[in-house]
Order: C-alpha cells, then sequence, then structure tokens
C-alpha cells in the first residue's frame, strides 16, 4: 500500500512539507508507504474547459497535473496538503487540482481517484485553516472517495518550520491522520481479500438548473 502526499506549497521544505512529513512518518510506522510530491515554485494554471483531456485521457497541458496523475494511479490514498493564502487554499494547488480531478478518467482511461481514500491538511500562520480544508475536500466528495479525518482538523501553524516544530497539537494531529488513513487502506484491503466489490455506479444524466 502506498499513499500520495501532495505538497501545494510554493516551498519544497516549507511548513507544508513538514506536516506531510509528519503523516509520512505514522504511515510508516503502520507499515505504508507513501512519497512526497511537490507542485513545485511555478505559478499553476487552472482547467480552461477545451475539452482536449476527453479526448486525450490527460490535459492538455503537459506538466505536473500529468505527472502526478499517473503516480496517482500507483496509489491508494492521497492527502493534499496546501498553505493558506487569503483564508483559502494556495491558488497554485486548487488550479492542480481543477486539472488534475476534470481530466481524470477522460477518454476511456481509468480512474485513480474513485474509491481511494483521501484527506487535506493546511498550513498557516493564523486563521484560514477550515476554509482551506473545506475547498480541498471539495474534490474528494464529488469523486466518491471516503474521507479520512483525524482527532482535529488537520493544520499546523506557524511562519517557520521551526514554528510548525513548536506546534506540538498540529504534528500530533498529522500523526493521527496517517495512523487513521493506515487503518482504513488495511479494512479496504481485507474487505477486497473476502469478495467485498466495489458499489455499483449507475449511468445518470447530467442536468442544470434551466432543464
Amino acid at each position: 500500500m502506498k499513499v500520495m502526499l501532495v505538497n501545494g506549497s510554493p516551498h519544497k521544505r516549507g511548513c507544508t512539507n513538514r506536516a506531510l512529513e509528519e503523516v509520512a512518518s505514522a504511515l510508516k510506522a503502520s507499515g505504508v508507504d507513501s512519497e512526497i510530491f511537490w507542485i513545485g515554485p511555478k505559478p499553476v494554471g487552472g482547467c480552461i474547459a477545451c475539452g482536449a483531456c476527453s479526448r486525450l485521457g490527460r490535459c492538455t497541458f503537459d506538466d505536473c497535473v500529468n505527472e502526478a496523475r499517473a503516480l496517482a494511479a500507483e496509489s491508494d490514498g492521497f492527502v493534499f496538503g496546501a498553505p493558506v493564502h487569503y483564508a483559502h487554499a494556495a491558488g497554485s494547488l486548487l488550479a492542480f487540482m481543477d486539472r488534475l480531478f476534470y481530466s481524470n478518467g477522460r477518454a476511456n482511461q481509468p480512474n485513480v481517484f474513485a474509491y481511494k481514500p483521501a484527506a487535506a491538511l493546511a498550513s498557516a500562520r493564523r486563521a484560514g485553516t477550515t476554509a482551506a480544508l473545506d475547498d480541498i475536500q471539495k474534490f474528494f466528495t464529488i469523486s466518491q472517495m471516503p474521507i479520512v479525518s483525524s482527532r482535529y482538523w488537520v493544520n499546523v501553524h506557524g511562519m517557520s518550520v521551526e514554528d510548525v516544530e513548536r506546534d506540538e497539537e498540529g504534528l500530533w494531529t498529522c500523526r493521527q491522520l496517517g495512523r487513521n488513513m493506515a487503518w482504513l487502506l488495511k479494512c479496504i484491503e481485507a474487505g477486497r481479500d473476502v469478495g467485498v466489490e466495489r458499489p455499483l455506479t449507475e449511468p445518470g444524466k447530467t442536468t442544470n438548473f434551466i432543464r
């Protein structure tokens, strides 16, 4: 089993990464592998609704989004982490997730997210973490992904990695998230081993508010 930890901060070794490392340590102690994927320092553009992914099976912009999708296909669970900017999740991560999730499962390509557990993590100087977590979790709830919780909202506080090191409760919450993620992954594996199948998804109709 392997969990993909997405670092949505422009800083590779900053506060968000430190929180993800704490999740990784708890996963490792529970016998689950993990890998931190950094989206990088460059601005990430959002989806332009061009529809090319329906033809290509990937995003038409060949950058970190397609790289992440390849890793996601090999992953059993996910944690998406981001710093808080103006009381919401960093724009680069949200743009990254817009394209990653929208292009998922197009052109007869496999859906790499459905039924895989996921969690959100936020890092802030002071406030805005719960709004950021809500931003990120919306991607999971529309993608049939079980959301993994912890003993508190999964966030850390500080302006530096040294500050985060002093946030004992925040790091405790990150560790519990890792343990909870490992437990759920093992439950899913145990169910699969005794023949519990994924739920059927019926073909539906797409509507809007005027028809």
